[in-house]
């Protein structure tokens, strides 16, 4: 039985900063075991532009602890007026490894997504030809959809629509979580991977409503039934080269998440290589960690793998981190999977 297991540095293909004081609280939790991550645009107002991105980059790398060795890769947020020839050139700059679709209203600061994807094809073009990834928040926000058939249906109303209508295009579904998510990235072609978060591996819909509301467990995509995250538990530990980690780790202070109308989002910065050892370890798939943490991500992304490593180990007493995360903002609740963790991290 496998008791530690070193791997190469992993990095986070999907990651919430937010900005000013919780930036600074909470980058910390991430530094400490992840080299690089993707940083989502979505701030207030949004992250748009190339100048844009290269302010918000300098305001995370303001933030970092003082030991810290962390990259963050940059990201545009897509609007139905973005500037092919700037997204371009942000990407030439080496700034810029991804642009975020988000569709309008579809998740948390997404008010200036795109409604019109008709207007938003010369820049999927110019993607396409300098290989840029496309970042996919993959629900539709019509109103006659059920919340837990969104996904599904984006797929093959909006997403197979654009893929087919612009050969080439590199997509990232984030946060995939069906087996209609699985199944077609399997067969989407060598332009087509997912992220999948560890929150996802770990709750159905029943963690978030049985037994009563559970804020801290209600994000989005919304948690779907065990089918589903029993096939993201076996597209996750299988090795396949197209699916990687993106934690979506999403931090809201408490009083913004424990409310009758709270944000969407799970924090999981601070405990999510414990929790996804103990997952591949139940699925005896140890042996597939570090494709599926820090492998398969820099090989879509066209990135070398880090050099440096990150040591778990298997422990008789349980894992222990901290219930919240203190920042200048307010105190943020660090995931709970809901049982004991007996994995640990050494750097």
């Amino acid at each position: 039985m496998m008791k530690k297991l070193t791997l190469r540095r992993p990095d986070d293909w999907h990651l919430h900063l937010r900005d000013d004081a919780m930036l600074q609280g909470i980058l910390p939790e991430t530094t400490r075991h992840f080299a690089r991550a993707i940083i989502m645009p979505n701030l207030v107002p949004p992250v748009v532009t190339g100048a844009d991105a290269a302010a918000y980059r300098n305001r995370i790398l303001a933030a970092l602890p003082d030991d810290a060795a962390f990259e963050p890769l940059m990201t545009l947020y897509l609007t139905e007026d973005t500037d092919p020839a700037d997204v371009a050139a942000a990407h030439a700059s080496g700034l810029v490894k991804a642009v975020k679709l988000y569709p309008a209203g579809a998740t948390t600061n997404s008010n200036s997504g795109v409604r019109d994807f008709d207007r938003v094809r010369a820049v999927f073009e110019t993607m396409a030809e300098i290989g840029l990834p496309l970042c996919v928040h993959g629900e539709v926000t019509t109103a006659s959809v059920d919340i837990f058939d969104r996904e599904a249906v984006f797929i093959d109303t909006v997403l197979d629509p654009i893929r087919r209508a612009t050969p080439g295009l590199r997509v990232v579904m984030e946060h995939i979580t069906t087996r209609q998510g699985v199944d077609y990235v399997r067969a989407g072609g060598e332009d087509l991977a997912a992220t999948i978060t560890t929150h996802h591996l770990i709750i159905n819909r029943n963690h978030i409503l049985v037994g009563g509301i559970k804020p801290h467990y209600y994000c989005l995509p919304v948690a779907k039934r065990e089918e589903h995250r029993l096939a993201l538990r076996a597209a996750a530990t299988s090795g396949e080269a197209r699916f990687f980690l993106g934690t979506d780790s999403a931090p809201h202070i408490d009083s913004l998440k424990e409310q009758a109308c709270g944000c969407a989002g799970c924090f999981t910065a601070t405990n999510t290589m414990a929790i996804l050892a103990h997952v591949f370890d139940e699925e005896g798939a140890l042996d597939q960690l570090e494709r599926f943490t820090s492998l398969n991500g820099p090989a879509f992304y066209r990135m070398p793998a880090n050099d440096s490593t990150l040591t778990l180990e298997k422990t008789t007493e349980p894992a222990d981190w901290p219930a919240k995360i203190l920042t200048g903002a307010g105190p943020v609740t660090v995931f709970d999977p809901g049982f004991p963790v007996h994995w640990q991290v050494h750097d």
